[in-house]
């Protein structure tokens, strides 16, 4: 009997629960949050028209790799870093996994940390703390440990918490993106939104918004067959996760953008540290009420960034079972929400961390799907996940042609952003990205790997 590194299981058709409907929801509540909001707000930097291009087109192309993954995730009912076990070896998925575990933390960190400033405006209102955004550090103290409370409920029953959490959050996120635009258009015109342009010392270029909105959309790639292999049907693992997260991403991005320039043109004045919504919430006047809501779906976004995050661990950590691990990600996820306050500013910490994931995830995420779609036509063989010396075991657990592309990609990424003609047209991502899916392909070709 061959020896076993570690275990996988897959989900069979018996015990997959989550309908399309679930399907489409939790990708909705995936990217209606905070984050959402904030990156809107980020790319308001180039311009409406710009802004609104960029955020549609990445969108679209973003989540087609979603879909591709997703359909990975229906086929095999394996969650995405025990598939990277195929491409990367069964110790080389160790990488991709550490790279999830430590994104999708820091994400959850974010959201929480942009939760929390709206919790330090609600102490200020009823309480009399300084605000955040004044000064004040202890509400948002209190805010991040409530948030933290908040988290490990929504995900204290595994998956099912995380599907019911998504059900609910999906309400309330449909009310305040209608709130939102109404009170948005109430005070200014979409031509005056229109016309506006940001100030040269801050303006960004297509390309920057680019990568920003890929780095954004790319984490979820890396996440999708966690939850589609809990889907029933084809349909709902793919178009419907398509949908949702495009809608997700358009409706809230949308709104942060939308409401980031509109509060630009009220208040004649423009800065990037003001786009987290929280800030243009109280410069609205939407009142107590919309910070609870932000509040709200941040425990929905998180609980998909939290699930991804222990699904990883899992796959390093083979005789940890979900529920303990992702107890484990979450009090990770509230030491490391307080990173921030060691930046200038939030934005300095979010945008240090949009580089390191586009400069991972691309090509990571190039290099597992030409090895399942191009490489090995659809088909992987379950029994070989978990055997030392089987398929995927490649030298000594490691599949070094998977590894040495994605570290190429990785170069490429950082390489490139130096080239102004490239990085500031149509960014750097999606290129390094198409460089290191070829490069695989071609080193798989070259040596006629035997898992060809």
């Amino acid at each position: 009997m061959a020896k076993e590194f570690g275990r996988v299981q897959a989900i069979n058709e018996n015990q997959r629960t989550m309908s399309n409907w679930d399907m489409f929801a939790t990708w909705i509540g995936a990217n209606a949050n905070n984050g959402t909001w904030y990156i809107g707000g980020l790319i308001a930097a180039a311009g409406m028209y710009t802004a609104s291009t960029t955020l549609i087109v990445t969108g679209i192309m973003s989540y087609l790799f979603l879909t591709l993954a997703s359909y990975m995730g229906y086929k095999t009912g394996l969650p995405m870093m025990a598939l990277t076990r195929a491409s990367f070896g069964l110790k080389g998925s160790f990488g991709p996994s550490i790279i999830n575990i430590v994104q999708f933390i820091g994400w959850a960190a974010a959201n929480t940390f942009i939760a929390a400033i709206s919790i330090s405006v609600i102490f200020k209102d009823l309480l009399g703390w300084t605000a955040y955004a004044n000064g004040g550090k202890a509400g948002l103290v209190v805010g991040i440990i409530i948030m933290s409370l908040l988290h490990l409920a929504s995900i204290s029953l595994g998956e099912k918490s995380v599907r019911l959490i998504e059900r609910i959050g999906i309400i309330l996120v449909i009310i305040f993106f209608v709130w939102e635009a109404v009170v948005v258009f109430q005070n200014v015109s979409l031509n005056q939104i229109s016309a506006w342009q940001p100030p040269k010392s801050v303006r960004i270029s297509s390309g920057t918004a680019i990568d920003i909105l890929a780095a954004f959309n790319l984490a979820w790639v890396t996440a999708s067959s966690d939850f589609s292999r809990f889907a029933k049907k084809n349909s709902g693992a793919t178009g419907w996760s398509f949908l949702g997260a495009n809608i997700g991403l358009f409706g809230f991005a949308f709104i942060g953008l939308l409401a980031t320039i509109g509060t630009a043109v009220m208040n004649q004045s423009f800065d990037p540290n003001d786009s987290d919504p929280s800030t243009i919430a109280s410069k609205l006047g939407l009142g107590i009420i919309a910070l609870l809501v932000i509040i709200i779906t941040s425990t929905t976004a998180n609980a998909v960034n939290l699930m991804a995050a222990g699904s990883a661990l899992t796959n390093m950590w083979h005789k940890l079972k979900l529920t303990p691990a992702l107890w484990i990600v979450t009090l990770i996820a509230t030491a490391v929400s307080f990173i921030p306050l060691l930046f200038t500013t939030f934005l300095d910490a979010f945008t240090a961390f949009l580089d390191y994931i586009g400069m991972f995830l691309g090509p990571e995420i190039a290099v597992f799907l030409v090895d399942y779609f191009v490489i090995r036509k659809g088909k992987y063989e379950l029994s070989e996940f978990t055997k030392i010396d089987g398929k995927y075991w490649y030298q000594g657990g490691l599949n070094w042609l998977a590894i040495i592309s994605w570290v190429i990609g990785i170069a490429l990424y950082f390489s490139l952003k130096s080239v102004s003609w490239l990085s500031e047209t149509i960014g750097v991502t999606f290129v390094a990205m198409l460089f290191s899916g070829i490069i695989y392909y071609g080193l798989t070709w070259l040596f006629n790997s035997k898992e060809k």
